[in-house]
């Protein structure tokens, strides 16, 4: 179930959503070797990238093999917007995102992320701009409105076609709900209707049966996972081979589990030194044994390692 972007092919229709502090390097290689078909990188703010801000430059770092590659900014400024895009045309990602989707409120306040979905003009202006900037195909993530009381996401979504964009990722909730409550795929379904470019739902795809559902009643043309990937990166294996043969994979047991967590960690100090690796690793560990006995002790102890060889032993005494 191959999609097209712009001239960029995806080999199935499974996509690693762009999540602050999540969708880092390491991580994104997890998800690719599982089989995503594209993966997203945090979101970098445009401004920052002016700047030559360090910790922005690293977000930028591509790994040989994660592609194809999804690289996300944010801000409001179309003439930063689209001179950023210009500037990091060479690096190695396929797909330039556009954030108009973000609720976090110190990006909202500042009038990025979703807080642009409250400004249409202003949206056909910096995806006009940008598109025009880079030879990269542009793609924007929006929600189904910034409230109930102003649901626009399919008025934006044919701004944005218009305005040169090769594909929209919808999901499904306003800036208002965040993450709570039940996503509208409804939205999503009335969104792919409106526009001839590729649309990506997003919004409570959490397992083979629920990504098969979003595709079949919206028509979208793949479907993005966010929070039901941390932890779990066999999810993309799982639903790709779901959609292709409708058979559902086994879960992975608790010796793959102890093994993926201990080459996450790997793939961690390799990319930002051991001490930096072990204080990222913690959530990820809790996030890997949600639900396996006795998760919570282990969850404790693991917030007071410090190496590699005290995560080995711990794991080893756990599974």
């Amino acid at each position: 179930m191959k999609v097209r972007i712009g001239n960029v092919e995806l080999s199935n229709p499974c996509v690693l959503a762009p999540m602050a502090g999540v969708t880092d390097l390491p991580f994104r290689l997890l998800c690719r070797e599982q089989g995503a078909g594209l993966i997203c990188m945090e979101m970098v703010s445009a401004k920052a990238i002016a700047y030559h801000n360090k910790n922005t430059l690293n977000l930028l770092e591509i790994a040989p093999g994660e592609n194809p590659v999804s690289l996300q900014l944010f801000g409001s400024d179309p003439e930063i917007i689209s001179e950023m895009a210009k500037q990091i045309e060479e690096r190695p990602f396929d797909l330039l995102d556009l954030n108009m989707g973000c609720p976090v409120p110190k990006i909202v306040n500042n009038g990025e992320g979703s807080a642009l979905m409250k400004n249409p003009a202003l949206i056909r202006e910096i995806v006009t701009k940008t598109a025009k900037a880079t030879k990269k195909p542009v793609t924007v993530k929006i929600r189904k409105g910034f409230d109930d009381a102003h649901v626009n996401a399919v008025e934006v979504a044919k701004i944005i076609e218009d305005s040169g964009a090769a594909a929209i990722a919808v999901h499904g909730r306003t800036r208002e709900q965040y993450y709570s409550g039940k996503a509208d795929w409804e939205i999503i379904r009335q969104v792919k209707e409106a526009v001839s470019i590729p649309v990506i739902g997003n919004g409570d795809v959490v397992s083979p049966e629920t990504a098969k559902a979003m595709m079949e009643e919206t028509g979208c043309d793949a479907v993005m996972i966010g929070r039901a990937a941390r932890g779990n990166p066999w999810i993309f294996r799982e639903i790709s081979h779901y959609l292709e043969t409708g058979e559902k994979l086994p879960r992975p047991e608790k010796r793959e589990i102890h093994e993926m967590i201990l080459r996450h960690c790997r793939l961690h100090i390799a990319h930002c030194g051991e001490h930096t690796a072990m204080r990222e690793m913690r959530k990820h560990v809790a996030w890997y044994t949600t639900g396996l006995p006795h998760c919570s002790k282990l969850r404790g102890r693991v917030n007071e390692l410090e190496t590699f060889e005290e995560l080995e032993e711990l794991l080893e005494e756990y599974l």
